[in-house]
């Protein structure tokens, strides 16, 4: 092996170390909150086991996807992108296991089931802070004006439906989230969508912060549709779907179902719109 051959190599091995350094690192910074929130490790104990499966299963074309867009590196193959969905879920594994022991929150005396219940509740928000680490905690590039890019609206949509899942799975599992639902009335709930829905377009649009949507040709108003309510529809949607799989809205009547939907919708559309800038 020649020097130059040594040389390329150890920047090879250099590299990619400091890339699982930044994955780890991301990993812990994402789901930090959720290792220090009790409600978090019951839920690892009794969530419906097929719920849980279901989310585990979901998170992988997800992090392929967000592997395309803001990976470890710049990739062409889909090959490339599920390679690293294994990795940053590898570490979004491992950051939670090794984090909830050195915390007592998992130990030798407690089931199986439970052990690997609280460690893959917690390895989704892990996995997805391990595999935004590059653009969280790397070096930043030049930024680039996506709105040329044939799929500009469908990437667009698609991390803001990550920043609303990630949002959304922070503050879900409180018990505050089910409280705030009791308490509000129907016309508090409609309040809150109009909120939100100000609040998303102010993050979208009115706000000039980096990463932030370009208001399209069509006008304002169009991307108001386009963007603010599709979006918001988004945050709707996943918000339902984290609080069915959390166990939410089991044995709850429809009306406060939805006003639970509405509240979690507020940090989710938030999430969302606020998706272009961390993410």
């Amino acid at each position: 092996m020649t020097a130059d051959q040594s040389k390329i190599e150890a920047k090879s091995v250099s590299k990619a170390l400091t890339g699982l350094s930044r994955g780890f690192g991301g990993a812990l910074i994402f789901a930090l909150p959720l290792f220090m929130t009790m409600e978090m490790w019951w839920i690892g104990a009794y969530l419906d086991r097929t719920r849980l499966v279901l989310l585990l299963v979901l998170n992988i074309p997800l992090l392929t996807l967000l592997s395309r867009h803001a990976g470890f590196e710049e990739t062409n193959l889909w090959r490339d992108d599920l390679r690293d969905a294994g990795i940053a879920y590898g570490i979004g594994l491992i950051t939670c296991a090794g984090t909830l022991a050195v915390l007592a929150l998992i130990n030798p005396a407690m089931t199986a089931d439970e052990i690997i219940g609280r460690i893959a509740v917690q390895s989704v928000p892990a996995s997805i802070g391990a595999m935004l680490a590059s653009t969280q905690l790397g070096v930043h590039t030049a930024e680039v004006d996506e709105s040329n890019r044939p799929n500009f609206y469908l990437t667009a949509l698609f991390l803001m439906c990550t920043g609303a899942l990630f949002l959304g799975l922070n503050v879900a599992p409180t018990e505050e989230m089910v409280l705030i639902s009791y308490k509000m009335t129907q016309w508090h709930a409609v309040a809150l969508i109009v909120l939100s829905i100000a609040v998303m377009h102010g993050f979208t649009f009115a706000m000039e912060f980096r990463g932030t949507a370009k208001t399209p040709e069509s006008g304002r108003l169009a991307a108001f549709f386009s963007f603010t309510i599709v979006g918001y529809a988004i945050a709707v949607l996943v918000s339902f779907y984290v609080l069915w799989t959390f166990g939410r809205m089991d044995d709850t009547s429809f009306p406060q179902n939805l006003i639970a939907v509405c509240v979690l919708a507020f940090p989710a559309s938030v999430g969302a719109a606020a998706a272009r800038l961390i993410l």
